[in-house]
């Protein structure tokens, strides 16, 4: 069983009602049974199994768990560069570095975000030019025999402030981290699909067939920067870009750590 199925257990469930039987078989797993399981794999591998339940929006807390693990982590195998170059701001570099290594861990083709150019309200003011007329007796003329006819032009432009659709998000308020392959991974390789005359799919070059688009290390970079102003991009690749990617690299582990240990329990 994978430690992904046991999540359906979190998610409370509707009643079916039929008549046919529940499985009634002594051997079989139960709820609780996969609730004790994941107990006990938390107790032999807790950071990879707060990291997993914070990746699925379980807890709130395992989110906090995670990021301060990872931050722990980070302190024990900083670089003695990275060290010298963040000097007595160094606690909050790996703090900026373990929440941006978690939000990209955490991210997949079906998480959302929050539009920044509404700020998650799906409309935003725009000023747009509106014309404006004066009363229908003074923009009509009259056709008295005793006045005479008149035109007056009492047109003006206005410039108001309306609420439009977002249009980055389209009115949604969130945004999608999902590729253009549309969260697949695959794409049409169009060569081999002529060549060969059936369709042929190949890896999203965009995305390297994940299905979404990676955390850039320039925004931990551009964060960095703000505490460290003298660092340079060239200094950033070379020591703390590789120290970055590690933090990633130890939450996939941890996750797989606790995948093989939930396969043991519930064996």
């Amino acid at each position: 069983m994978k430690l992904e199925n046991a999540l359906k257990n979190f998610h409370p469930k509707s009643p079916t009602f039929g008549n046919v039987a529940g499985c009634t078989s002594p051997d079989r797993i139960t709820g609780t049974d996969i609730m004790a399981a994941m107990g006990m794999t938390e107790s032999q591998a807790k950071f990879g199994m707060t990291a997993f339940l914070a990746k699925n929006d379980v807890s709130e807390e395992d989110k906090f768990s995670t990021v301060e693990a990872l931050t722990q982590y980070a302190l024990k195998v900083a670089p003695k560069l990275v060290r010298k170059a963040a000097g007595k701001k160094l606690g909050y570099c790996l703090i900026i570095l373990a929440k941006m290594a978690f939000e990209d861990y955490a991210r997949s083709a079906g998480s959302v975000c929050q539009c920044s150019a509404c700020s998650g309200k799906g409309m935003i003011d725009k000023k747009v030019i509106t014309t404006k007329y004066s009363t229908r007796e003074a923009i009509f003329p009259s056709f008295s025999r005793s006045q005479p006819k008149r035109y007056t032009n009492t047109e003006r432009d206005v410039v108001e402030t309306e609420k439009v659709i977002c249009e980055s998000c389209n009115g949604k308020g969130q945004l999608t981290h999902r590729c253009r392959c549309k969260g697949r991974g695959k794409v049409l390789d169009e060569i081999q699909t002529k060549q060969q005359g059936v369709p042929v799919f190949k890896d999203c070059p965009r995305c390297a067939g994940k299905g979404f688009r990676r955390v850039p290390s320039s925004m931990a970079y551009n964060a960095i920067k703000h505490l460290v102003p003298d660092l340079n991009e060239r200094t950033w690749r070379r020591n703390w870009k590789p120290f970055y990617e590690k933090l990633i690299s130890k939450c996939v582990l941890e996750e797989g750590i606790a995948e093989m240990a939930f396969n043991k329990v519930i064996k």
